[in-house]
């Protein structure tokens, strides 16, 4: 067993209180921008792919482009809104969690939108000729739609949280990576590895990859008990 190894069990085995904070205050971000981006995303995506309006293939075609904003440049504009000199300065949410917590929401919610869209398209395909039959209005066929594929949307959810918690560019520029406040497994493992110190930044990658895999084995056992209740 090579000596990294060794010392990366080690500290793995005597992980202590700081890094359970920031454990839980990445998994606290991450799950509040991604529950935003649902709200937000999910309503988005169906009304797109139900609607039928002038120019809808252009927003598409920028939804999709969304999904790969680049994280750094969502922190530089967050950053220059939220800047004493901005036009949010006044808030005070620079360096702030909640500043992560738009970051990321900012990340999630396209990335749910055009996720939800796909799969509402394709319910609509199946139902949208009958829904359109009984004259319903387009929010009141996409509300019908997301119940019908309600569980296929948990991927949506599933991938939000993938890119939400991974997330390092954009939470670095608004939060800071401040010890204690805003440091999260991402940023903490950046900076150890710049330190040097890999057997820790290992031990804080195997935690992170622990909080994902629960994150998903929950989501997996909830997806699979609603099914069954629902027939």
């Amino acid at each position: 067993m090579s000596q990294t190894l060794q010392e990366t069990l080690f500290r793995l085995s005597t992980l202590d209180r700081d890094v359970l904070s920031i454990a839980w205050l990445s998994l606290r971000v991450s799950l509040t921008a991604v529950g935003i981006g649902l709200l937000l995303g999910i309503p988005l995506g169906s009304l797109i792919a139900v609607a039928r309006f002038p120019g809808r293939g252009a927003v598409v075609g920028l939804l999709n482009a969304f999904m790969g904003l680049p994280p750094v440049i969502v922190g530089l504009v967050l950053y220059l809104l939220l800047s004493r000199s901005g036009p949010l300065g006044a808030l005070g949410l620079l360096f702030t969690p909640a500043a992560m917590v738009a970051a990321q929401a900012l990340l999630a919610t396209p990335l749910v939108a055009a996720l939800t869209r796909q799969v509402i398209a394709d319910a609509e395909a199946h139902l949208g000729e009958q829904l359109r039959s009984l004259r319903l209005s387009a929010p009141r066929r996409a509300g019908v739609l997301i119940y019908d594929a309600r569980f296929s949307l948990f991927t949506a959810a599933l991938a939000a949280f993938g890119r939400a918690i991974s997330e390092i560019g954009a939470v670095l520029v608004v939060g800071g990576n401040i010890d204690g406040h805003t440091r999260t497994m991402t940023t903490a493992i950046s900076l150890e590895t710049q330190k040097g110190d890999l057997s820790l930044a290992l031990a804080l990658g195997a935690v992170l990859m622990a909080l994902v895999l629960a994150v998903n084995a929950v989501a997996a056992i909830l997806r699979s008990h609603a099914a069954k209740a629902y027939g």
